[in-house]
Parts: C-alpha cells; structure tokens; sequence
C-alpha cells in the first residue's frame, strides 16, 4: 500500500517513521524541504516538493499540521492525486467544523477522510504508543485502522465525521482539570512544610493518582518544564473545546478557567513550557 505523509514535526517525524518500517511505501512532504530529506535519508522513504506530490496515487494520505487552516490547504491539494477511493488521514487537532467539512470535500472527489486526533504526546509517537480517536464512515475506518496501528496503542471510531476530535476536546478538558489540581497540590504541600515527595508517596496509592501525578510531580517541584506539548498548544486546544462549547450550550468553567490561567503562563514567558507549567503562576513571587 502506497500511503503519503505531511507534516514531519516532533509527532509526524517518528509517526511516518513507523509506517516506513511496518513496510509502507512511504512518500513525505514538510514545508522545511531539508526534514523530508532528513526523514527519507533515515527511514528510506521518499520526500517529496508539494502534498500533491507525496499524496499521488497513493490508497492513504496521512497529515499532522499545525491548525484548520493548514489542514484544508493540505487536504484541498491532496485529494486530486490520491488513488481512487483513497483516504485521508488527518491527525492534526481541529475543530470538528473543519473534520466534516474535509469529510464532505472528500466524498464530492471521490475519496474518504478520517479525522484521527492522537493522545499520548512525542514520547508516544517515538514509541508507536498513541491513543488515537477517530471520527469517520465505517468503511473508510476498517481500510486505515491497520495502517495507523503502525504507531498506536489504542486506535478507535468514535462515530461520524468530526467525532474524533470532539473525543479528543474531551481528553484536554479533563488533561486541564487534572494538572491544575496537581499544581495546587504540589503548590499546598509546599506552604504547609510537607515533603513533595513523601505526599507524592502516599497519596499517590490512592483516588488521587494519575499519569500526570505519576510522571510529573518532581519535574513540577523543580521547576522544570521541558517535557511534551507545549503551553501555546494547549491553548489553541482549548480554544477549539470552548468554541465548541458555545456551539453545543456545555458549561466548561473549569476548562475557561484553566484556559486563563495559561494565558498567565504565557505572560510569564512560557509559551513553550510543558502543560506542567501551570505551577509556575502559583510559585512566582
């Protein structure tokens, strides 16, 4: 199976890697040519100039760009050249608004798409272990279902078009809630004199344990924020999940606030800190 790739960025870079060796014929394309040219050099695939050229006569077109804007300038110049019947993939995180209407652009051309959010951050794609939640028809998911198993753990249709990136809105609602009721723990436990590691101990063999706990506790004590998605991100993320919220009348205060509160990081200079980074407004002087 002949399947493209763009968008070769800390996800996409090892994503198509494992494609590559599962055995695809791989053709990738990323808007900093030099990377496509790195990737192929690594994996033996082939780069290409132009989504159009690594999407031609290819049965799957798989993308992770940066936004909804990116993703319909990619799919709008890939459809044309895809096989017949062929599928797009896209991973990038979206609105659902754009998902349906590259669902509904797909099938006037005769091909399919599958939006396809991923869960699990770079380490999860470097290590073919991301949760992915898609949205799309039945049929065009069984036909891509084996080729994105390449590099996930968990893959999922949550329903028709669009589904699979309102799944994924839910994820960061409860990523947000999660981490800043760590930040405050961790924040708490500091004022009153208690050891972090001692409180992370014990409380974290109970109801208060999470992967966010588990992974992100110490790094959190000591001000360290150089690990996974990226503040700027979350906030784009959570941009979609309010506008979406506004759309279907779900009250998400929670979620605005948390939102506000990375508005404070990047004020701090965070832009690029971990989601982790929440911590830092509650310990600046």
């Amino acid at each position: 199976m002949k399947v493209g790739f763009a968008g070769l960025g800390v996800m996409g870079f090892p994503m198509a890697g494992h494609l590559a060796k599962a055995g695809r014929a791989v053709t990738v394309f990323n808007r900093s040519p030099e990377k496509a040219r790195r990737w192929a050099d690594g994996f033996g695939g082939q780069a290409a100039n132009s989504a159009a050229e690594a999407a031609r006569g290819a049965e799957v077109f798989v993308l992770c760009v940066g936004n909804d804007d990116d993703v319909r300038e990619v799919v709008a110049a890939a459809l044309p050249a895809m096989a017949p019947g062929g599928v797009v993939v896209d991973h990038t995180t979206t609105s659902a608004v754009v998902a349906r209407e590259m669902s509904e652009l797909a099938a006037e051309d005769g091909r399919a798409f599958v939006d396809a959010p991923v869960s699990g951050g770079q380490a999860g794609a470097e290590n073919g272990q991301l949760t992915i939640m898609c949205g799309g028809e039945k049929t065009a998911f069984a036909k891509v279902e084996p080729v994105i198993g390449a590099y996930a753990k968990a893959v999922r249709l949550m329903g028709g078009p669009g589904s699979g990136q309102l799944a994924k809105m839910v994820n960061q609602i409860c990523i947000a809630g999660v981490v800043q009721g760590l930040a405050e723990g961790l924040h708490f436990a500091k004022r009153a004199g208690l050891d972090p590691q001692a409180v992370y101990e014990a409380i974290s063999k109970g109801a208060a344990q999470s992967w966010q706990m588990d992974n992100r506790w110490k790094t959190m004590t000591e001000g360290r924020f150089n690990f996974g998605f990226a503040v700027d991100w979350m906030r784009k993320d959570l941009g979609l999940v309010l506008a979406e919220s506004r759309r279907n009348g779900s009250r998400l205060d929670m979620t605005a606030m948390v939102d506000g509160f990375y508005a404070e990081v990047q004020a701090l200079g965070g832009n690029r800190w971990d989601t982790s980074s929440l911590v830092a407004r509650l310990e600046r002087p």
